[in-house]
């Protein structure tokens, strides 16, 4: 059966969204002259039901795209628990809804419920054969069915940064080729080569905002085109913001503060053990040790983890994978969602929701 025009009506969890749920929102705008998508997340869950929308407004312009918590059981046999999905459910809608399009069979339910056609999409998963289950289980095996938005959320930075010389760029690239994924180079490297006056100008603090912006920028783009759920990073704005402090020689409270508000998954600190290297750019060897220590100190101070790698460009890759790989597997770990949590839990953590709410 298929659908001629009307409200079209999607209803999912997208925990997290793929390629499947995209198939199935590009057949309800084909078949419907508008779509309602419902994001219906549990409050167990540890994707923000705000993101989610996100990535679907993202993804599909011009849908409706409204969200909600439900913390009903997830019971198709208990018409009790139908009603309450159901009573949230007609509240998010604004029109009656002509058609639900579903690649489950509570799609049949739910269109009876609301008086419209189901149709039902890729039964069985023929087309799209990934799940959320799936994706959850193993994220970077299944990193080609996630949108770049996904993508860009998901991905976890790796910072490498240290003081002048310490082979900062040199590992970044190098760890990055280990782990198969992209790097992205230090702006403030370009940026002092081409700002007006050069490097003998004195430096003015709203020029480490614009190194900021951009930094920040090739790092957004990078995320969503990383082939594997890790990005490398050589420095960031905490490094910006101790940069600061020499250059202009204050510290800038807002970088601080900035760089608190975008904490990668580790830094990793160069060692200053290595030979200084001259390359033109650089203020000299006589404070490289005093402002490895600043970073020492700055890192200690906050709450990211972060190791310091010293020895052979080989020694120090190895230092930092083995650190990343724990955290990287925490990192994409996900609460279990309500419908696979044991049914006796599921009320439980209802009437903990109702409680809440009620206090």
């Amino acid at each position: 059966m298929s659908a001629d025009g009307g409200h079209g009506l999607v209803i999912g969890k997208f925990y997290p969204f793929h390629a499947g749920h995209s198939h199935l929102i590009r057949q309800a705008q084909r078949q419907s002259d508008r779509v309602t998508v419902q994001v219906l997340g549990a409050s167990v869950e540890s994707i923000p039901l705000e993101v989610r929308t996100e990535w679907i407004r993202e993804s599909h312009p011009g849908v409706r795209v409204v969200a909600a918590i439900d913390d009903a059981p997830v019971d198709f046999e208990s018409a009790a628990a139908w009603d309450e999905h159901m009573a949230l459910i007609s509240s998010l809608l604004d029109a009656p809804v002509d058609t639900v399009f579903s690649c489950d069979a509570y799609g049949g339910e739910l269109a009876q419920r609301l008086g419209a056609e189901w149709v039902r999409v890729d039964e069985g998963r023929r087309v799209n054969p990934v799940s959320g289950t799936a994706i959850r289980a193993d994220v970077a095996g299944n990193w080609h069915e996630l949108a770049p938005a996904v993508r860009a959320w998901l991905t976890a930075r790796v910072v490498v940064l240290g003081a002048e010389s310490t082979g900062s760029t040199t590992l970044a690239e190098a760890l990055a080729e280990h782990v198969g994924t992209l790097w992205v180079p230090e702006y403030g490297r370009e940026y002092s080569a081409i700002r007006e006056g050069g490097l003998t100008a004195p430096w003015r603090s709203d020029e480490f905002d614009v190194i900021v912006d951009r930094q920040m920028a090739l790092e957004d783009r990078a995320r969503r085109e990383v082939p594997v759920p890790v990005l490398v990073c050589d420095t960031d704005v905490l490094a910006t913001a101790l940069w600061h402090e020499r250059y202009v020689g204050s510290a800038a409270q807002r970088l601080h503060e900035a760089a608190s508000a975008h904490p990668p998954l580790l830094y990793v600190l160069t060692g200053d053990e290595i030979p200084f290297v001259q390359d033109g750019m650089r203020d000299g060897e006589h404070i490289r040790h005093d402002m490895q220590q600043r970073f020492r100190d700055v890192l200690a101070a906050q709450d990211v983890p972060w190791i310091e790698v010293r020895g052979t460009v080989a020694e120090r890759v190895s230092t930092a994978a083995s650190a990343l790989s724990p955290l990287l597997a925490e990192h994409l770990r996900f609460a279990v969602p309500l419908e696979a949590r044991p049914m006796d839990e599921q009320r439980e953590l209802q009437r903990r929701a109702g409680d809440r709410r009620l206090g």
